[in-house]
């Protein structure tokens, strides 16, 4: 089972509505997933957005997994592939197969993605395409990561506050702190 654009219509719906704010934004994209789903098939030259999925992974300290990517560490994303049946079962294949984390859990009541960002083609290095990121929330104790895995420098737990990118920050600052 794959990832189907009427999943991506549904995580979109649910997301916009819990987050009216960011309608404008995201309706471009929307209007696209549902014409492909509605048709079966993509009919804009290619110029449709670049669908990625990631996980932000909380510990007990509110400290966020981050991996190491081209001699940094960032959050991990990644697009889905064909084995994945969903958007949030991609951002836990990723974390399975990037570090081994497979004991994560989602709070109560957080069903859709915590934050969907669209990225501009000139500010990603995924191609010319608009780049839209389904990034889901997960908690798991910082041991969930094998000691190895943190000491070879694949991946490390840093304080959400020194996340780079601001929507992601600015979003746990008001999960963690309870600040809006």
């Amino acid at each position: 089972m794959s990832v189907r654009e009427d999943q991506i219509v549904r995580e979109l719906s649910h997301y916009i509505y819990e987050h009216p704010g960011e309608q404008m934004a995201l309706m471009p994209v929307y209007d696209a997933a549902r014409d492909h789903a509605q048709r079966g098939m993509c009919t804009h030259s290619r110029r449709c957005p670049l669908v990625t999925t990631g996980a932000i992974v909380v510990d007990e300290g509110n400290r966020v997994l981050a991996l190491r990517h081209e001699g940094a560490f960032a959050l991990a994303e990644a697009e889905p592939e064909e084995e994945d049946g969903s958007l949030s079962q991609a951002a836990l294949r990723l974390l399975a197969e990037a570090v081994g984390i497979r004991e994560v859990w989602t709070e109560p009541d957080s069903d859709g993605p915590f934050l969907i960002d669209v990225t501009r083609a000139e500010q990603h290095g995924y191609g010319p395409r608009l780049r839209i990121g389904f990034r889901y929330l997960f908690q798991a104790h910082s041991g969930a990561v094998a000691p190895r895995v943190i000491e070879a420098g694949a991946a490390t737990w840093i304080p959400f506050r020194e996340i780079s990118i601001p929507s992601v920050r600015n979003r746990l600052h008001s999960r963690l702190v309870g600040v809006t």
